[in-house]
């Protein structure tokens, strides 16, 4: 019987917030991390990007309350705070593309322990590929942060030695963040940040199939 809990998908979009400075430049990507943008603490400036063309992103509107022709990502209505803009796509990754991202929250099929990221295809027969942004974003943020469930439905870890997904980036993973532990991938593999209560470093461990070096 296990001893911990695993976050959920709110309790793990607080975590990712809880990281995010004060006065950064943040894309969310489609899913997950969308989830973020209800937890931006009270007291911090954030600035949430979308690539379809938004700068200034607020949360969901109340029910009732939607206007479809404003929109992130994913196509989920959202808001505007005050003194945001949005522009042409074209724009959008040029901000992307440009080095003017702080961070992006992204999710993910797989992450290397050296940050090599997979999240645009399984490459299985009849699966369809979803680049969207992603290569850009990867690649052109100042940090590229993962959320996801660490394991798969199938009980696999995503947190692998080597992906064998298509890669949408070589070693661009700085963190991943999780239902189960928060990790930092470095160039010599993986530092634990945190842990659900409960949960050991063994446990993590063999669940990973990887070593887990504790951050000092």
């Amino acid at each position: 019987m296990t001893r911990y809990q695993r976050r959920t998908k709110d309790e793990l979009a607080r975590r990712v917030a809880k990281d995010i400075h004060d006065g950064a430049y943040v894309n969310l990507g489609i899913g997950q991390p969308t989830l973020v943008a209800n937890h931006i603490p009270p007291d911090r400036e954030i600035i949430l990007h979308s690539e379809n063309g938004i700068l200034g992103m607020g949360p969901p509107p109340p029910t009732g309350h939607e206007d479809y022709d404003l929109i992130n990502a994913g196509k989920q209505p959202v808001t505007l705070q005050p003194g945001g803009t949005f522009f042409h796509q074209a724009d959008s990754f040029s901000m992307m593309r440009g080095g003017h991202l702080d961070i992006c929250v992204l999710g993910a099929f797989q992450v290397s322990a050296t940050g090599d990221l997979a999240n645009w295809s399984t490459g299985e027969p009849g699966s369809i590929p979803a680049v969207g942004g992603a290569m850009d974003l990867a690649v052109g943020a100042k940090q590229t942060w993962v959320m996801m469930d660490l394991m798969t439905k199938k009980g696999d870890c995503k947190i692998v030695a080597q992906c064998n997904y298509p890669l949408t980036g070589i070693g661009c993973v700085s963190r991943v963040y999780t239902d189960l532990c928060t990790l930092e991938c470095s160039p010599t593999g993986l530092l634990l940040l945190d842990m659900v209560p409960g949960l050991t470093r063994i446990e993590l461990e063999a669940m990973i199939g990887l070593s887990v070096a504790a951050c000092v």
